[in-house]
């Protein structure tokens, strides 16, 4: 059982931005930043932060389970990521490529605090832990020098060439045209070795220049992972499960005209329209595995929502949860997400491990909570830098959807416009 602290900030932003840098003393934390899009009607929580030391994070033959157990033991706070590459124990698939970042396949961890802001409102949920010092840790962090150090990561490669994109779509491309797939999320991997990197400076710049409803900074072991997402993959709020896939992309305008121009360009289009709806027939087919019948329902399709670099297509896909099913099966059944994979799903995610030249791991899993009464809310890890402090590596990719109506020279860059928000932090 966790006791309860309240705390009156003064000024929330700068409480913030010093929590990032004091999280650095932790071997385990996860911060979750909505970034005050307060529009959406299922967030319950728009910062909330987790502190500690355990964790758990072993790969057996049935992690599902394994995680399921980790959860059960004591029904706490739990914090963590599934990893992509889990796809592998639901289904029989592999993963072979690169591995740079040399992340596990999942890790999951009981913090020993939990920090939830809401407006000059900070509540700490703790264990084994007395009033005088919650108090010192508070004043700790508000003493917090936020000290930016230079950014300098040098030389960023790519995986693969810009014809050897264009070549695997190409291939992509005829996988459809033959009716192995209908649509293929097909991405590519930059990278930079050796280098040193003060993660708390980074994610402090990314979240400037792109600050999204379910951003994330988090360090797990070795494993940093500063994460500007604007996806929710699924939140369960008591028996109501919500996936809110994204398929659909446009760029900014340059003035207010060109800008609305765009966005009634990104509604209207076709090809974006055809992408989103065949994600959301995936998602209504993978969460229905584990709905009461008839209880699955496109609450919005084709939405547009707006973020500082791009508009977005969203839609919103609702089903009730089975009593007989445990919470962690509908995330076993539902994943990878569709938006990240393609359709049909299985098909899809082989072509990925042949077309694709790096090991995914975090990237395009997911990053969240589940909270004692097993709600959960949890990303998808797209636009994100992940670092390995170990080996020195560093990692972010971008990708897109491929169907029959794809132009390969505006795939690529729509892959590279999203990108352009990291090359701009670490160039």
């Amino acid at each position: 059982m966790r006791n309860s602290y309240k705390y009156h900030i003064q000024y929330p932003s700068h409480f913030k931005q010093k929590l990032y840098f004091w999280a650095k003393k932790w071997s385990n934390f996860c911060i979750l930043n909505s970034n005050g899009y307060n529009n959406n009607p299922y967030s319950k929580y728009y910062f909330i932060a987790a502190f500690g030391n355990n964790s758990n994070s072993n790969t057996s033959i049935n992690p599902f389970e394994e995680i399921k157990e980790f959860y059960n033991c004591n029904k706490d706070w739990t914090f963590g990521f599934f990893g992509y590459d889990l796809k592998n124990y639901s289904e029989n698939l592999k993963s072979e490529n690169i591995d740079g970042v040399k992340a596990p396949d999942y890790f999951f961890f009981n913090p020993e605090f939990v920090f939830i802001i809401n407006e000059n409102e900070l509540q700490i949920q703790y264990v084994n832990c007395n009033i005088s010092a919650i108090e010192l840790m508070i004043q700790e962090i508000e003493n917090t020098h936020i000290i930016e150090s230079t950014v300098k990561i040098g030389s960023i490669k790519s995986r693969i060439s810009k014809e050897q994109y264009y070549k695997a779509v190409s291939e992509i491309k005829h996988h459809i045209q033959i009716g192995d797939i209908y649509e293929l999320n097909f991405c590519q991997e930059f990278y930079a070795e050796n280098i040193e990197l003060d993660s708390a400076t980074i994610y402090q710049k990314l979240n400037k220049i792109s600050p999204t409803p379910f951003s994330a900074f988090a360090r797990f072991d070795s494993i940093d992972v500063m994460c500007a997402s604007p996806e929710r993959y699924l939140m369960k709020q008591n028996n109501t499960l919500i996936s809110q896939p994204i398929k659909g992309t446009i760029k900014r305008g340059t003035n207010k005209e060109e800008d609305e121009q765009l966005k009634e360009k990104l509604l209207n289009s076709h090809k974006d329209r055809s992408e989103n709806v065949m994600i959301v027939d995936l998602v209504r087919n993978d969460l229905s595995i584990t709905a009461e019948k008839a209880s699955v329902n496109v609450d919005e399709l084709f939405g547009i929502y707006e973020f500082p670099q791009v508009y977005q297509m969203i839609s919103t896909v609702k089903s009730e949860l089975r009593n007989d099913c445990h919470f962690i099966d509908a995330i076993k059944h539902s994943f990878p997400m569709g938006s990240m994979t393609g359709a049909p799903k299985i098909r899809a995610m082989e072509l990925i491990e042949k077309y694709e030249s790096f090991k995914r791991g975090i990237y395009s899993g997911s990053i969240g909570y589940i909270d004692p009464e097993g709600n959960f809310d949890f990303n998808v890890v797209i636009r994100s830098i992940i670092y390995n402090s170990e080996n020195k590596y560093l990692s972010f990719s971008a990708g897109g959807a491929i169907t029959i109506n794809s132009d390969i020279e505006g795939e690529y860059e729509e892959s590279m416009l999203k990108a352009q928000a990291i090359f701009n932090i670490l160039s």
